[in-house]
């Protein structure tokens, strides 16, 4: 998987995983922070998080411009972290909760956008130049797959990341993590708590080490506390910016060959180190990639739940505390050394050599006897907070990646292999059966609507599993789309735009990231099985489409 590979892969991909580590450990939290802090309402919290998404993936397209015409890619991903540097700085620095402290929020949001619109889809472009060499170029594909495990090995310790911080700095103030606590408080503070909340509260405030506390001052007391412990969340993105910056400066000459756009080519070589395209070519791909970046806005408005509706169903919908077998998964201590083991059960079957062999079966072994040393050692009852839901999609994503990679590579051996606009569609499908489970997971759970009063959590909580269950189901969609699509573009992009072909994909990508508040508007208005249910129709209806222009699609990439 990793052999013959390029070195400026592993480190524009480290960097990458840094820069993503930090981004994720922010979005952990974001939702749960403005709620807690601000008490923002649904719809509220939907459009600042829908916004602050589309941002992100929208400005690359500027991003791509800057590098193109301007700066070149290597100094406008320096400027990128710098930018974003700054913004989680001002979003880690404790505030009040008034109309300057939302404005503050606001204004560090924009920055984060700001520094990833130059970051992110001009890293991709840099990955994509390495493979225009035809040494490197059959290993386009499988590149991709390794740079977008390497993002989700950084977002899979985010969750833990964001929990240990803020349960830390909770902890120092004498307080465990409560969902209903801000709710109930923000209730109380504009009057429209019921005698049912009251008592909740007034219980919650006992369990807090608080009897007999005026139930104002102790709930202003826990936020205050939570949000503070929610600012040093936000600094750990701070931290691992700082070492992003470190691994892709230090490094530069691994990749500095591909540190070249089409303008700087042209410059030193002449016009003949630009590939022309006729015009027609040009407009045959730029539909090709119109067309895709037009199907993949569904997909990231029902994945990109996962910082929004999938966590609230974590927070108000399921068990706070896990016992059993479900442990397991919700602990870096067995979940990692799995991970060993998985890879070396993998390396078993793929080494060439008995010594090979052996080596991958000792790993597994001591993986497994790890995992089942530190499961053991747990306490009969564990509590889990809603974040750590969302390591589930990047564990999973690091687990799959090489079992998809191996599974394509067969296919390819055997002439079977779908090219990438199949592979997207065949990733809708899957996206659709993810909601399907998290669907069968609702149905007979009371409305959101029907629990605002009370804190916001349901009387009858189900098994984590539902949601683990549909994040499975979901990275299986993930692999066969974004990957892929990432490639895609680099594949199909005319050459002269290929900065802003990357930027494209994610502006498609931030489309859908806005339309992700748009099911967040109907958090309050509809039963759970029919918000689920809105997302199943966007991803099949989106697929059909899909295919039904797929001829014109595999030709233009067979022709790339």
């Amino acid at each position: 998987m990793f052999k013959g590979q390029p070195k400026g892969l592993f480190v524009l991909s480290l960097a990458n995983m840094g820069e993503r580590f930090g981004y994720y450990t922010m979005l952990a939290i974001f939702v749960l922070y403005m709620q807690a802090k601000f008490g923002f309402g649904a719809e509220t919290a939907s459009t600042i998080f829908g916004s602050f998404l589309a941002a992100v993936y929208f400005l690359p397209l500027f991003g791509g411009l800057l590098a193109d015409k301007v700066l070149g890619y290597g100094k406008t991903i320096a400027l990128g972290i710098v930018i974003m540097f700054f913004g989680y700085l001002l979003l880690a620095i404790p505030s009040g909760t008034g109309t300057t402290a939302i404005v503050t929020m606001c204004a560090s949001l924009l920055l984060i956008a700001m520094g990833t619109g130059c970051f992110k889809g001009n890293l991709q472009a840099l990955v994509g130049n390495l493979y225009d060499d035809p040494k490197y170029s059959a290993k386009r594909d499988l590149a991709f797959s390794i740079f977008y495990m390497c993002i989700n090995i950084g977002a899979f310790f985010a969750p833990s990341a964001a929990e240990g911080v803020s349960n830390y700095f909770l902890a120092k103030d004498g307080f465990t993590y409560n969902a209903e606590i801000p709710a109930l408080t923000h209730r109380l503070a504009d009057g429209t708590i019921s005698q049912e909340g009251l008592k909740t509260f007034a219980d919650l405030a006992v369990q807090q080490g608080h009897p007999g506390a005026d139930l104002a001052t102790f709930g202003q007391q826990y936020i205050d506390s939570l949000s503070t412990s929610y600012n040093y969340g936000f600094g750990v993105a701070c931290l691992s910016l700082i070492v992003s910056m470190i691994i892709f400066l230090a490094f530069r000459r691994l990749y500095k060959s591909a540190d070249k756009t089409e303008k700087q080519k042209a410059s030193e070589q002449g016009q003949a180190a630009i590939t022309e395209l006729t015009p027609q070519q040009t407009n045959d791909r730029l539909v090709a990639l119109g067309l895709v970046f037009a199907v993949v806005i569904f997909f990231w408005m029902a994945f990109h739940q996962n910082g929004l509706t999938m966590t609230w169903f974590a927070r108000d919908y399921t068990v706070k505390s896990v016992s059993g077998f479900d442990r397991f998964g919700f602990s870096l201590l067995t979940l990692l050394p799995f991970a060993v083991a998985f890879y070396g059960i993998l390396n078993l079957f793929q080494a060439s050599t008995s010594r090979g062999k052996w080596s991958a079966a000792i790993v597994a072994v001591i993986g497994l006897i790890l995992s089942y040393v530190a499961y053991a050692s747990f306490e009969p009852e564990m509590s889990i907070t809603p974040q750590i839901f969302q390591q589930f999609n990047a564990y999973f994503i690091v687990l799959l990646t090489p079992v998809t990679v191996a599974f394509f590579g067969w296919l390819a051996k055997r002439g079977k292999e779908p090219l990438a606009p199949r592979k997207i569609g065949i990733g809708m499908i899957v996206a659709a059966l993810g909601f399907i489970v998290l669907t069968l997971g609702s149905l007979g759970l009371p409305a959101p609507s029907t629990l605002a009063s009370t804190g916001g959590v349901s009387p009858t909580l189900v098994s984590p599993n539902w949601l683990v269950g549909t994040y499975f189901v979901l990275t299986i969609a993930e692999l066969f789309l974004s990957p892929m699509g990432i490639s895609f573009v680099s594949k199909v992009a005319p050459p002269k735009y290929k900065g802003l072909a990357q930027g494209g994909w994610l502006a498609a990508t931030a489309i859908g990231n806005y339309l992700v508040a748009v099911i967040g508007y109907l958090w309050l208005k509809v039963d759970l099985w029919i918000l689920w249910g809105i997302l199943v129709a966007c991803c099949l209806v989106s697929a059909a489409f899909l295919f039904s222009m797929m001829k014109r699609l595999e030709k233009t990439t067979s022709e790339a």
